[in-house]
């Protein structure tokens, strides 16, 4: 398949492009960047083609493209190649509005094309291996949740609510919100939370606590943070505990590493597990290629973005928030 990367604003976009690069029947297929600098350095990098004109990036006859652009962009961005007819893999959160994500979700399905989430944290092993466990029944019925999605303060765009639309609550929230739906299979309908920016000088959240309930009862808390200073060891954690009526697993999507000691007293955490960027971008790939719906569908991208939403709402309002 041509793949083809719409932005490298997002951090993300590096590591998707060396996952594209490691698959025998994927191409870079070309770069769309409006930072001419970037672009022309990334399609240097990855052996391709710059484009600074969005719609004659779009004309190629690229199967389908990346999206790693601001969050306020995603729209934007998936619109126009959906009316392209480009298969989408857009990066989290799906939007920064729920309107905004409807209409993408329209948008895609009226023009035939594919929209998948990028949710890489599905696809490290730990979490998988649990979401077996509660398919098979052994830890019963599920009682509880407790998760946490702590890394650092990326800066940038990121800190600005313009283009984020929400800082480490938005951020940090949509991960672990999708992997409680994708075990429960039930949606969140109650939200109280205590949003802030605790740990740095900044006009945007980077820190909160959530309680969530869903439909059937089940309860759940999730720390989402840029709480982690630059020196620390290892970028975070992105950590489920699933509390059930037969035993209780936990499970932590960067917990696969080795702790490294260096000459200078400087310790770090070498990751050794399955790399979940490159599962997700096989996935998205093959999915693609072969016309199967996606494994993380807009629908998937728009229920996690409603809950982080619904966090700054009641922090907001000082009450829960039911949806």
């Amino acid at each position: 398949m041509k793949i083809g990367m719409m932005s490298f604003a997002h951090m993300h976009a590096y590591s998707y492009a060396q996952a594209l690069m490691a698959l025998p029947d994927a191409e870079i297929a070309g770069i769309y960047d409006d930072d001419a600098t970037r672009g022309q350095q990334m399609a240097k990098d990855f052996n391709t083609t710059y484009f600074s004109d969005q719609a004659e990036f779009l004309a190629t006859d690229i199967d389908a493209v990346i999206i790693c652009s601001e969050n306020n962009r995603h729209k934007e961005m998936v619109i126009a190649a959906a009316k392209a007819k480009k298969h989408i893999l857009c990066e989290k959160p799906i939007a920064t509005t729920v309107a905004d994500a409807e209409e993408m979700i329209q948008t895609c399905e009226k023009e035939g094309v594919q929209l998948q989430i990028a949710f890489p944290v599905r696809f490290s092993s730990g979490m998988q291996h649990v979401k077996k466990m509660i398919d098979a029944g052994e830890l019963g019925d599920i009682i509880a949740f407790r998760s946490t999605n702590r890394g650092q303060n990326p800066g940038g765009w990121f800190i600005d609510q313009e283009q984020s639309g929400g800082g480490a609550v938005l951020d940090h929230t949509v991960h672990m919100v999708d992997i409680m739906r994708w075990y429960l299979k039930e949606e969140v309908k109650e939200v109280y939370a205590l949003v802030d920016s605790y740990f740095h000088n900044i006009d945007i959240d980077d820190a909160g606590i959530l309680t969530l309930e869903f439909a059937n009862g089940v309860i759940a808390s999730h720390d989402p943070s840029w709480s982690r200073f630059s020196e620390y060891p290892a970028w975070g954690d992105a950590m489920i505990e699933v509390i059930g009526t037969k035993q209780t697993v936990r499970a932590d999507a960067f917990g696969e590493h080795l702790v490294q000691y260096g000459k200078d007293k400087a310790i770090n955490h070498v990751h050794f597990g399955f790399d979940m960027d490159f599962g997700l971008i096989q996935d998205f790939v093959h999915g693609a290629a072969r016309g199967k719906t996606p494994s993380i569908t807009g629908y998937d991208g728009l229920k996690a973005m409603e809950i982080a939403l619904a966090a700054y709402e009641s922090a907001e309002k000082k009450a829960p928030v039911y949806l």
